[in-house]
């Protein structure tokens, strides 16, 4: 088999360098951007192997486009929710993702945005950058302290436990709710209590989402989560967007339900729900958590090296579904 490879986007070059190996036709997406659905179907054509990214919609139709050829579908995330995978699943597919190599990164950044709301840098920042008039006094931009604070994990996997150990250091005890709670000895790790969503949501200073996109998570965070949180608590989501209901966090932080929230993602990405760009007690990045260079270029290999395993015959790295060779 000479292997026909599309990639979707722009990736490293150590990460195309090990797809090059594979030998056969290697087209790597230089257009910028997501591609839309007409285009991406109409590259995918005779490949045998697909590495998408987390805005490619990759189901049914994309791999009737791409023809009976095709392997494995690696995609360049941790979440799959973009990937149909019962649909890739009943066409023989091999779906990957790349868990671990992005855990301190998007910890790291999680711990920031928890610091950036609760100690208002962004605000400050602003009113920096804007040339506003600011003198030190003892009542000028308080923020709120994190030492003996509870941070309430929604999620508990990886990352979630990344962003607790950060926590730990900083001086914060630590509650979590999970589908499955976790082993006695790590709960003993992080001195870590187990709670009911409706428990953590009312108790925690700094409510954090760790947590996957699936039909349960969809908009968990609404306008009843939210008044059920603490007037004076934060909130942090690094998960993904469509967790939380847009419309309703605005509504929150207009009315004081929470006193702020830091995002990484969005409802309805790259578009940013207007209310929020009017609020200062909102932080907002780009969906900046995996963004480092080695992490990026680790999670494109990591994605390579899945490819290159099944075209071989050989068990995915990573596999989503199904823990299987790929022949």
């Amino acid at each position: 088999m000479t292997p026909r490879i599309v990639v979707t986007t722009p990736i490293p070059e150590p990460a195309a360098e090990l797809l090059r190996t594979a030998g056969g036709e290697l087209w790597i997406s230089q257009e910028g951007g997501s591609l839309p659905t007409e285009r991406l179907h109409e590259v995918a054509q005779g490949a045998h192997a697909i590495v998408a990214n987390l805005r490619d919609r990759v189901d049914a139709e994309l791999v009737e486009a791409a023809g009976e050829q095709l392997r494995v579908v690696a995609n360049i995330a941790v979440g799959y929710d973009n990937v149909d995978v019962p649909a890739l699943a009943e066409r023989n597919v091999q779906v990957t993702n790349t868990p671990g190599v992005l855990t301190d990164a998007t910890a790291d950044l999680a711990f920031a945005l928890l610091l950036m709301v609760t100690r208002r840098l962004g605000e400050g920042e602003r009113l920096i950058r804007d040339r506003q008039p600011w003198s030190f006094e003892l009542s000028f931009m308080l923020g709120s302290g994190l030492r003996d604070k509870l941070l309430g994990l929604i999620g508990f996997g990886q990352i979630g436990q990344a962003m607790a150990r950060r926590a730990r250091a900083s001086g914060m005890r630590i509650a979590y709710a999970a589908r499955n709670r976790v082993s006695a000895e790590v709960e003993a790790e992080f001195d870590a209590v187990y709670l009911s969503r409706s428990e953590l949501l009312e108790r925690a200073d700094v409510v954090s989402l760790h947590c996957p996109l699936t039909s349960e998570t969809r908009g968990m965070i609404d306008a009843h989560a939210l008044r059920a949180m603490r007037a004076d608590a934060f909130l942090v989501n690094t998960s993904r967007g469509q967790v939380v209901d847009e419309s309703a966090l605005v509504t929150a932080l207009r009315q004081g339900w929470i006193a702020g929230a830091a995002l990484d993602v969005f409802e309805r990405e790259p578009e940013v729900a207007e209310g929020l760009l009017e609020l200062d007690n909102a932080v907002l990045i780009p969906h900046l958590g995996s963004a480092t260079v080695e992490t990026r270029t680790e999670m494109a290999s990591l994605a390579a090296r899945n490819v290159l395993a099944v075209l071989a015959g050989r068990p995915a790295l990573t596999p989503v579904w199904p823990n299987r060779t790929g022949g």
